[in-house]
């Protein structure tokens, strides 16, 4: 049988409760920290394209290697 009064009963709910958000704040934190880390490594890798590009001359995939960095940027909104 339980033995735990009604205060008992909610003071680990609320305990419950606040590790619930606890862990929902944790995760979201995680969450953001990995798509920083995608949009770093995708910023990275285009800018490498980019200046290949502009190293051959190509104005061509510039350009398109250009719009593609805007479009990372609204993205993440950066």
């Amino acid at each position: 049988m339980n033995d735990k009064s009604y205060s008992e009963l909610m003071k680990i709910g609320a305990m419950k409760r606040t590790r619930l958000k606890e862990n929902f704040v944790q995760d979201l934190y995680i969450e953001m920290l990995l798509s920083e880390i995608q949009l770093n490594v995708e910023k990275e890798k285009l800018l490498s394209r980019i200046d290949k590009a502009i190293d051959s001359r190509d104005k061509k995939t510039f350009q398109l290697l250009s719009i593609e960095l805007m479009e990372i940027n609204k993205r993440f909104g950066t």
